[in-house]
């Protein structure tokens, strides 16, 4: 049980971009207030929850409604975190974990930021609802997919934190160190999105 409150941590700190956050946020927020991060950070954080949970909840009704089974969720979802991570890897920016250059573009321009970009798409992007489908469809019972839904609301108090402590840490890691913490976490992203694909595959059938 433990192991799936860890390995969805895991899963969720990378496709949230908890390692990102925190130097999009202190660019974006650089001439606010102290009490407009935290307006900016707390309402960003509850709507971006908001938006997991009810993919969490929702997760097996919504693959009904497109007619998509778990194994073809799986197997995508773990193409999909693949890509990410790879993404993490090599400290590139596609738009599944963080903002493509129009949307960051688009951000500066606006006075309120914490809708766009940083609930969606910073914090409830692609990949991390994927992830949250996928974990939750693929929970075998209730114990585990309440395991999850806590992993994902540690994560989120994370990112919370995160979002407050924001130019600290951009001054204590700069660059550099930000960089080694996203590759660690792609590194790890790719490992479990290759399980995902080898389970999705094998529950299948098409093996035999």
């Amino acid at each position: 049980m433990t192991s799936t409150y860890f390995v969805a941590l895991a899963t969720f700190f990378a496709t949230v971009g908890v390692a990102d956050i925190a130097f999009i946020f202190a660019a974006l927020t650089k001439d606010n207030t102290g009490a407009e991060r935290l307006k900016f950070a707390t309402r960003g954080i509850l709507i971006a929850t908001v938006i997991l949970l009810m993919f969490g909840f929702l997760g097996n009704q919504i693959l009904d409604l497109f007619g998509i089974t778990i194994p073809a969720l799986r197997t995508g979802g773990g193409i999909l975190l693949i890509l990410i991570g790879i993404d993490m890897v090599f400290a590139r920016h596609s738009g599944g974990t963080s903002t493509t250059n129009k949307e960051d573009a688009e951000s500066r321009q606006r006075d309120d930021i914490s809708v766009f970009p940083m609930a969606m798409p910073l914090l409830a992007g692609p990949g991390s609802i994927s992830a949250v489908i996928l974990l939750t469809t693929g929970a075998t019972t209730d114990t585990d997919f309440w395991l999850i839904m806590g992993a994902l609301l540690s994560i989120m108090a994370l990112a919370w934190v995160t979002l407050l402590l924001a130019i600290p840490i951009q001054r204590i890691l700069g660059f550099t160190g930000l960089s080694v913490v996203s590759r660690i976490v792609g590194i790890l992203l790719v490992a479990l999105a290759v399980q995902f694909i080898f389970d999705g595959i094998k529950s299948s059938g098409l093996l035999g």
